[in-house]
C-alpha cells in the first residue's frame, strides 16, 4: 500500500483548487476524521476532543449517518463541523461521473454541509470542478498530513510520529472514524492532542 504521509507540493499543484492546508502564522491544527459515524470510534473521539476543548471536522459517509443518526447529532452538538464523504465511500477514479455525483447528492440528504472530501483522495479534475460549480457549490477539502491509522501494517506509535513529525501551523490532519482504523487511532489521537496542546496549539474545525 503506497501513500504520502506528508502531501508533496507537486500534488497540491496538480489540484490547486482543493484545500490542502489553511495558511496561518498561529498555532492551529485542523484535525479531521473520515468514514464515520462509528458506534465505538465516534464516542471515543468526541471524549478525547472534549478533554482539550478541541474542535474537529468529521467527513461522514451518508449510509453511516442514516444508520447512526444519534451519533451524527452528537458530533453536531459538540460544535464540530461535518462534511460529505459520499453515501457509499466511492472512488471517484473508478466511478462514472453521473453515479458519483448522484451518490454525493444522496449523502447530502443526511449530511448538511458545503464541505466535501473524496474517499481515498481520488477524483478527477472534472469532478472537482463540477462539485465546486454553482449547482453544488462544495469546498473540496484534502489534507496536509496523513496519520495512516487505517494501515494495519503500521503501529499506533508510528501513526503518532507521522503526525507529530509532519504537522505544522495550519495543517489539515486525517484520522479515520472506522472499525479498521480504531486500534491505531485510539492510541495515536490522545498522544497527538497532548503533544500539540503542550506546544500551545489549538484545534479548530474547518469553516
Amino acid at each position: 500500500m503506497f501513500y504520502f504521509v506528508k502531501t508533496p507540493w507537486l500534488l497540491k499543484k496538480i489540484y490547486p483548487h482543493s484545500v490542502w492546508n489553511i495558511p496561518t502564522k498561529e498555532k492551529i491544527l485542523y484535525l479531521t476524521f473520515d468514514d464515520g459515524p462509528h458506534p465505538a470510534a465516534t464516542p471515543f473521539i468526541l471524549e478525547e476532543l472534549e478533554k482539550y476543548n478541541a474542535k474537529a471536522t468529521f467527513f461522514c459517509i451518508g449510509k453511516n449517518v442514516k444508520e447512526q443518526p444519534q451519533l451524527y447529532r452528537k458530533i453536531l452538538d459538540g460544535d464540530h463541523r461535518v462534511g460529505n464523504h459520499t453515501h457509499n465511500h466511492l472512488n471517484g477514479w473508478k466511478t462514472p461521473d453521473k453515479e458519483y455525483f448522484g451518490n454525493i447528492i444522496q449523502a447530502s440528504k443526511y449530511i448538511d454541509s458545503d464541505l466535501f472530501r473524496p474517499p481515498y483522495g481520488k477524483m478527477s479534475s472534472f469532478q472537482i470542478a463540477y462539485l465546486q460549480s454553482g449547482a453544488l457549490n462544495f469546498k473540496v477539502i484534502m489534507w496536509d498530513v496523513l496519520s495512516a491509522d487505517f494501515d494495519q501494517k503500521v503501529s499506533g506509535e508510528k501513526c503518532i510520529s507521522n503526525v507529530t513529525g509532519n504537522a505544522a501551523n495550519g495543517s489539515i490532519v486525517i484520522f479515520h472514524d472506522s472499525e479498521k482504523a480504531f486500534s491505531n487511532m485510539k492510541i495515536a489521537l490522545p498522544k497527538v492532542l497532548s503533544h500539540f496542546s503542550k506546544q500551545g496549539y489549538k484545534f479548530n474545525s474547518i469553516k
